[in-house]
């Protein structure tokens, strides 16, 4: 292991709100661009591709991505940003549009070099304390848990919502979606020089991030989805894909040593089980990784992490742990961790 590095694990933080007018519909996404910016230089990043449908707003960043839809704001930053220092300005930024934040839920894994963390993000209790001390008091139903593995990494989740939150999240039918993010480190070697760039190649970061996107296999994920790409010199990859109303995301710190890949995405309970298991293989089938985790959250009651190992333990892996929990304005979280079998 390095004794520094990049840091690969993002932040992700979700923000949901209410009051948007229906008769605009645009809510958040009238946010200009240069407020935005703003914010992001808080956090310390700044946009460097962008594309959007009649739905939301997909921003890929210097450190990962941002997904501004009319009532829902999901930004995810790598490296050392500052991400829990967009809280208060989006939150101020909406409530000039009309909108209130009602739900809050920021998540990560543990960071391969915590040290170089700066504050608030230098543990988790700071962060915790940050997160309290910046939002709105009308947030009263809190919850902060660490769940545990058997390896070194960990699932940090902090959730926190209003009454009017708490009970559309308790009809499960309110909301059918779910989230599923993978956190992949020891990357393949060979496939992990994919996402370096040759040296001098003339290229722009899009354009070099379409050749991976194609070279990797990455666009075979969901051939459906509108792909906004980004390579970095001299190595390194970010692409966000639209959906329709979805969204899904990667991002890959290929160095040997620290390296790392992410992929998040979200879809509905109801949907075909088995092409989300698909999807996961062609994912885990694009690194081998040789540890993994995967969280998934959604509404109390459904259980799609089910399957999860099935779909993943042929590829070389093996359930390593399995931790759940409940969560106010999230519902329920379920953290599992795999490790490439001995050969």
């Amino acid at each position: 292991m390095a004794v520094s590095g990049f840091e690969g694990f993002e932040k992700r933080l979700e923000l949901q709100f209410s009051g948007d007018d229906p008769a605009t519909g645009k809510g958040l996404r009238r946010l200009d661009f240069f407020s935005l910016e703003k914010v992001l230089h808080a956090v310390q990043c700044t946009v460097v591709s962008a594309v959007g449908n009649k739905y939301f707003d997909s921003y890929v960043l210097s450190e990962s991505s941002l997904f501004v839809y009319p009532t829902k704001i999901i930004i995810k930053t790598c490296g050392t940003t500052q991400l829990l220092k967009s809280v208060r300005p989006l939150v101020d930024h909406a409530i000039t549009m009309g909108l209130t934040l009602c739900g809050c839920r920021y998540t990560r894994g543990s960071f391969i070099f915590p040290n170089a963390q700066p504050y608030p993000h230098t543990s988790f209790k700071d962060e915790v304390i940050y997160l309290e001390e910046n939002l709105p008091k009308n947030l009263s139903y809190k919850k902060a848990k660490v769940m545990n593995s058997k390896s070194c990494y960990k699932w940090h989740v902090f959730t926190a919502g209003d009454e009017g939150h708490m009970l559309a999240m308790e009809d499960a039918h309110a909301d059918d979606s779910y989230t599923v993010e993978i956190c992949m480190t020891e990357l393949d070697r060979v496939l992990a020089k994919k996402f370096f760039r040759r040296f001098n190649d003339g290229k722009t970061g899009d354009s070099a991030g379409k050749e991976m996107t194609d070279v990797t296999g990455i666009r075979d994920v969901n051939r459906k989805a509108l792909i906004c790409d980004y390579a970095f010199d001299p190595c390194g990859y970010s692409m966000n894909g639209i959906d329709g109303n979805r969204y899904s995301t990667v991002h890959v710190t290929p160095e040997d040593g620290f390296s790392y890949a992410s992929f998040e995405c979200v879809g509905s309970v109801y949907d075909d089980r088995e092409e989300f298991f698909k999807t996961l293989q062609k994912v885990v089938k694009i690194f081998r990784p040789a540890k993994l985790s995967v969280s998934t959250t959604c509404a109390a009651g459904h259980e799609v992490w089910r399957g999860v190992g099935k779909a993943i333990e042929p590829l070389g892996m093996r359930l390593r742990s399995r931790a759940a929990d409940e969560f106010p304005a999230a519902g329920s979280v379920v953290f599992q961790t795999f490790a490439a079998r001995r050969k």
